[in-house]
């Protein structure tokens, strides 16, 4: 089960669907331009994240006629909830990283515990380039006494929280509701 937004698989379909994908694409740039001086696979993979942006950015914003109020909502709030995700992703790392040297452990020491044997993957996972695995979260909360709350986003999509809703809604269970943690990133 992975936890979040996997880059690679944006960059695999060739193609970006939506605004909040888009806001998504253009942190996952930000982090790889870092990541991209030392690695060449990091820099292939901009290259190729890049090329998506560009795509969408064509097709979806250089028509003036196109671009409406509606339009600027769905941009601004995606960019809110990207932005959200990102400092979530930032600050587990930070927290992971902060246990690692508690424990006198290195990334590439949590890599064999977690059986992965690329120190460029496990860079992918803490970067939030790549989504860790539930498996890989469990491990961690585990041997570095993280929070599970920490280490797993607990928030929903759009598109998942108006599925519950529209099915509580068909149970006709009033007292059944999404708490307002649910929907931070609505």
């Amino acid at each position: 089960m992975k936890t979040h937004f996997d880059i690679e698989k944006i960059v695999e379909r060739g193609v970006i669907t939506n605004e909040l994908d888009y806001e998504r694409a253009l942190i996952a740039d930000r982090k790889l331009r870092l990541l991209a001086k030392d690695n060449i696979h990091f820099k292939n993979l901009r290259s190729n994240l890049r090329d998506i942006i560009q795509k969408y950015e064509n097709s979806e914003w250089n028509d003036v006629d196109k671009i409406d109020d509606q339009k600027i909502l769905e941009s601004d709030k995606s960019e809110r909830i990207a932005e959200l995700e990102r400092l979530f992703l930032e600050n587990r790392k930070q927290i992971i990283r902060k246990k690692l040297k508690e424990l006198e452990l290195t990334q590439e020491n949590l890599a064999l515990i977690l059986g992965h044997k690329s120190k460029t993957y496990m860079s992918e996972l803490m970067n939030g380039i790549k989504p860790f695995t539930l498996r890989d979260l469990i491990v961690i909360n585990r041997l570095l006494k993280i929070e599970i709350a920490v280490l797993i986003p607990v928030f929903l999509s759009k598109e998942d929280q108006t599925k519950v809703q529209e099915a509580v809604i068909k149970l006709g269970k009033p007292k059944v509701k999404l708490t307002s943690a649910d929907l931070v990133l609505s």
